[in-house]
């Protein structure tokens, strides 16, 4: 019975990827060794290296002229302290949509003023703020999450400031077609539509760096500016995790790159909220204007059901589709390796309970 994965993350990569990975895991590049002991200073892997950032700046349609590509550790969440220890001088103004922001907002708050705006907690944050009606004020950046995994939210657009713009696009990042010139700071975990766990993309606008706390001591290996003198390797990056991101971003870019994928996510995410509307046992939880295509949340309106649910969506190999324990409820992640078919397999499943129950 083929596994139909819909995980939040760490989450499903293309079969081709995770085939090409093993075999660098064996012997990399007929070179007799593994893709997990070779040297980080080795040619072999500055190449791996170089070919990484490359891809990355080609599919958001950036220039190394202008903008810098850094593979760092510990997760979005570092760099919810990162980038106000690197670039909060005195206010910032932060978007408020769930916990992610929350998280960021803690972080933020330890460096300088925040004000936080825009805040759709008395939503249950199902609604997100429409922040085309945001007016700019004296901050030293913006900062939004561009997409919320827990509630399965998501902005359509990019918002609109004239203040240094910067995104945590951790679940949403490389799905759709977005200009990417518009921000000065993109962080994102890999776990999501770039590789594995253990590496965290962060690109930066060059003459965003001008804008570097200078009054402030930072710890060397919290400091952007001393990460980019060394080339992105001021101490031994996370190997595998870049290599395997080289293979799913040439895999993302031989499928037709972010133009495809922002159709092929849009019509998936359609199927299942249309079948989520139609059916009489489940309800999204997210209003329509507001709806992730890369995470959808929904319940079932008894929710006595649930364990039955869970166990018959199992049976018939729908995995990963327990919502997040602070929402509860189910979720299914439609990232860019979840192919078409586990989508028509997960609309099927939820008519066939229906049937089940309601017949």
């Amino acid at each position: 019975m083929k596994i139909h994965n819909f995980g939040a993350g760490p989450c499903i990569l293309p079969q081709e990827v995770f085939k090409n990975a093993s075999k660098g895991v064996l012997n990399l590049g007929n070179t007799g060794l593994s893709v997990l002991e070779i040297s980080h200073r080795s040619n072999t892997f500055q190449s791996i290296f170089d070919q990484t950032k490359k891809l990355v700046l080609e599919l958001m349609e950036l220039s190394d002229v202008t903008h810098e590509v850094l593979f760092l550790q510990g997760g979005a969440s570092s760099q919810f302290a990162l980038v106000p220890m690197n670039f909060l001088k005195q206010k910032a103004l932060y978007i408020d949509t769930g916990v992610w922001s929350e998280k960021a907002i803690a972080e933020a708050r330890n460096f300088g003023q925040v004000e936080v705006l825009k805040n759709s907690s008395l939503e249950g944050y199902l609604k997100l703020p429409d922040l085309s009606i945001i007016r700019s004020g004296n901050y030293d950046y913006v900062h939004y999450t561009s997409n919320n995994t827990i509630y399965g939210t998501q902005f359509e657009d990019v918002l609109k400031t004239d203040c240094p713009l910067i995104c945590d696009m951790s679940s949403d990042i490389f799905s759709k077609q977005i200009d990417f010139n518009l921000f000065d700071l993109i962080y994102a975990g890999a776990q999501k539509n770039i590789g594995p766990a253990g590496m965290t993309l962060v690109v930066i606008r060059k003459t965003f760096l001008d804008e570097l706390v200078e009054s402030r001591i930072i710890p060397t290996m919290f400091n952007y500016q001393k990460h980019i003198e060394k080339s992105g390797l001021l101490n031994t990056p996370p190997v595998f995790s870049i290599y395997v991101a080289m293979l799913n971003l040439t895999w993302l870019k031989e499928q037709g790159g972010l133009l495809h994928f922002d159709s092929y996510n849009k019509k998936k995410s359609f199927l299942v909220y249309k079948e989520l509307e139609r059916n009489t046992l489940f309800t999204p939880k997210i209003h329509i204007g507001s709806r992730s295509n890369m995470n959808i949340t929904f319940d079932l309106v008894n929710q006595d059901l649930s364990s039955d649910f869970l166990e018959f969506s199992l049976s018939r190999g729908i995995h990963g589709i327990k919502g997040h324990r602070s929402l509860g409820g189910f979720r299914a992640s439609l990232y860019n390796a979840l192919s078409l078919d586990s989508v028509q397999c997960l609309v099927e499943n939820l008519n066939v309970f229906e049937r089940k129950y309601v017949d």
